[in-house]
């Protein structure tokens, strides 16, 4: 049940496997955790304590080491803004070459770099072309939804499967580009105008939050798929 508290005492949770799952606020005590993997793209949002230090600041810090440019992602000007998308267009094109004839391994169960290419055109839709232009039905066909996108009252039929890996980076491309010429002539005044929140009806966000969601959801999916690639390296060595 959801919100209910939960004690595991004694407990081999060894090999477990948490998925899309709420552990904020849990405490673990007395744990053994060597080899434990813990991936959040939230980690930002509040702390999170080992032995007694909050060690987020320090992830974030390293993340921004092995992927330089990330930190510019706050950026809330829109000179900052043009130059932490020029980044993270950048750590993307590195990681075209770096996927070349893996496009479609799929470690764990985790999305394909294809995949992932083609989510991220549904957040450029969501809050790009939804949120910001406010059209009605933003979405590519080719965009590939994330799991719960059908439980938050969204469409799935609208979507099919790319002819070609080939069409996934041309719709791609178009949309980079379209974020890249909306940003060309941001400003100020237009960065604080509110907008819908496209997941919550009743919120209102402002252009900058919006833009700061897709410039998130760029570099947290990057850091996703080149930990997988990083990971069927390994493998095949």
């Amino acid at each position: 049940m959801t919100g209910e508290r939960r004690e595991f005492v004694d407990e081999d949770l060894s090999g477990a496997r948490v998925l899309r799952s709420d552990l904020a606020d849990v405490v673990m005590r007395g744990v053994y955790v060597a080899g434990m993997d813990l991936d959040t793209p939230d980690l930002a949002d509040g702390p999170l304590f080992v032995n007694g230090i909050d060690v987020a600041p320090y992830v974030e810090s390293e993340l921004a080491k092995r992927f330089p440019g990330r930190e510019l992602k706050d950026a809330t000007d829109p000179d900052g803004l043009r130059e932490a998308w020029s980044a993270v267009e950048a750590a993307w094109a590195e990681a075209l070459v770096t996927a070349r004839g893996r496009e479609g391994v799929s470690v764990d169960g985790e999305w394909t770099f294809a995949q992932t290419l083609r989510h991220l055109v549904i957040a450029t839709d969501v809050w790009l072309k939804g949120a910001i232009f406010g059209e009605q039905q933003p979405y590519h066909p080719i965009g590939q939804p994330f799991a719960e996108f059908a439980d938050t009252g969204g469409d799935v039929t609208i979507f099919r499967e790319p002819t070609s890996y080939d069409e996934i980076l041309a719709v791609r491309g178009e949309h980079q580009a379209l974020v890249r010429e909306f940003l060309d002539h941001v400003t100020h005044e237009l960065l604080a105008e509110p907008r819908v929140d496209p997941w919550r009806p009743t919120v209102r966000v402002s252009v900058l939050q919006c833009l700061h969601v897709v410039l998130n959801e760029e570099w947290e999916h990057l850091r996703f798929a080149l930990r997988d690639l990083e990971i069927d390296e390994r493998g095949r060595s």
